[in-house]
């Protein structure tokens, strides 16, 4: 109660568990010490709450010096140059309506795209990353410890490239992706290229199972100092005559998996982020990429628990991505990924998006997303993910195909993609193989009989 003190030598503790915090700032040596006074790892918010123990205990004049070095640090955030970018402060608050919106309405979007890419009724792809190999974490491993110099590195991510593209073209894929064998994550890799970002060396947390990420700390003000997927996106597009997708991770997603700033509504900082994003995509296109993704995985995970917080969340949430992906020409086609969500709680935000072709883990629930799009009368493209790619298995031809038929009773065969439900990374190459290639041989077989009927 007010006034009523705290008996002596009464213990304290956190609020929750500590397993989705970092363990100790101290060890980040590599963070500027300025920085590195803003963060409170486990080991610190611990020290922190023994301190507040004490001071409940003994009174206030007991943890004076720390008071007051925490005065200091919280002073030294708030004054600091890199929290408060003027020039990302005024291109954010230039940003009008217009700039989420694309320069034409889909259906002539959809008419330029089909007549840009020339893709098959179902055209297949993949979500964006191939499997990880060993190899590839030694070749990282390598390169931060002196083994190998940068030249060396980048002819062995030009050989994985190559191989996942030759892969892809011979097992008949429509739209490629270069793997991602560059990226260490799909944040992090991002986050280590924008200003305003801090990546921890140390930062280790439990993201699912025995998966651990290293989430960066979003400490000020984001800019993008320079392109940061163009050049593998560009060699990978040199490859092949088959369009290549350019790869994002979006500005949602950029923010939940991230620590994020509390000194500023989140919407603001996501607007920063797709500030951001917005020139990359630019430049993607502009670079000759003709298909860009720009994935939001978290867009439905981090839907505020409350049902009244949801409107004003959903509405700076679907406004940041619009304002990433809007500068682009009609016949450039935006593709959005989410997966392992309920959707059906969502269904208008994902609507609102207006990305041309959205794709969507729906194996594991037989299609329930289509229907849900269907009902809901989503007049966009779609890819209901054909194969659970969080399981071993490799799904059948057969399989695959009854997936797609389903898919097909919700969403009309133009509008329809053939797609896994996520990402590759995972997977061991023997499964992505033969998955891919039962995928593949799922919509030539579902395609032929389309082709026989309309015949």
């Amino acid at each position: 109660r007010p006034g009523r003190s705290r008996p002596a030598g009464a213990p304290g503790a956190a609020s929750c568990s500590l397993l989705h915090v970092p363990l100790d700032a101290a060890t980040e040596r590599d963070i500027e010490p300025q920085v590195r006074r803003w963060l409170a790892f486990a080991r610190q918010k611990t020290a922190e709450i023994a301190t507040l123990a004490r001071g409940l205990s003994q009174g206030t004049d007991a943890i004076a010096a720390e008071l007051a070095a925490n005065r200091a640090d919280l002073a030294s955030r708030a004054s600091s140059a890199l929290t408060r970018d003027p020039a990302v402060r005024s291109r954010t608050a230039a940003i009008t309506a217009a700039d989420g919106r694309r320069s034409q309405p889909y259906a002539e979007r959809a008419a330029a795209q089909r007549a840009h890419l020339g893709l098959p009724l179902l055209p297949t792809t993949t979500i964006g990353s191939f499997p990880q190999t060993d190899e590839l974490r030694v070749a990282r491993a390598d390169l931060r410890a002196g083994r190998i110099d940068t030249a060396g590195y980048e002819e062995r991510i030009k050989d994985e490239i190559r191989e996942v593209l030759s892969f892809q073209e011979k097992t008949g894929v429509d739209v490629l992706v270069h793997g991602e064998p560059e990226r260490n994550d799909m944040v992090q890799y991002f986050a280590e290229q924008l200003t305003g970002y801090v990546a921890t060396q140390h930062g280790w947390v439990q993201s699912y199972g025995t998966r651990y990420v290293r989430p960066p700390v979003l400490a000020g003000d984001i800019s993008r100092p320079e392109p940061m997927t163009v050049r593998w996106t560009t060699y990978a597009q040199a490859q092949t005559s088959k369009p290549v997708k350019g790869m994002l991770t979006g500005p949602v997603t950029m923010l939940a998996w991230s620590f994020v700033r509390d000194d500023q509504p989140l919407g603001d900082t996501a607007r920063q982020v797709a500030l951001a994003l917005r020139d990359e995509v630019n430049d993607l296109e502009a670079a000759g990429t003709s298909v860009i993704q720009v994935d939001e995985p978290a867009l439905r995970e981090t839907l505020p628990l409350r049902a009244a917080d949801h409107a004003a969340y959903l509405d700076w949430a679907t406004e940041s991505f619009r304002l990433s992906t809007s500068g682009v020409r009609p016949d450039t086609q935006i593709h959005t990924h989410m997966c392992y969500a309920e959707f059906g709680d969502i269904v208008q935000a994902i609507d609102d998006l207006d990305a041309d072709v959205i794709s969507l883990e729906a194996a594991r629930s037989h299609m329930q997303v289509a229907g849900e799009l269907a009902e809901h009368g989503y007049p966009r493209e779609a890819g209901p993910g054909v194969w659970d790619i969080h399981s071993p298995r490799v799904p059948s031809t057969q399989e695959a195909a009854a997936l797609l038929r389903k898919g097909l009773e919700a969403i009309p065969a133009e509008r329809l993609w053939v797609n896994p439900d996520c990402g590759l990374k995972t997977r061991g190459w023997t499964e992505t193989r033969a998955s891919l290639e039962n995928l593949v041989s799922a919509a030539r077989e579902v395609r032929a009989g389309l082709t026989t009927d309309n015949g």
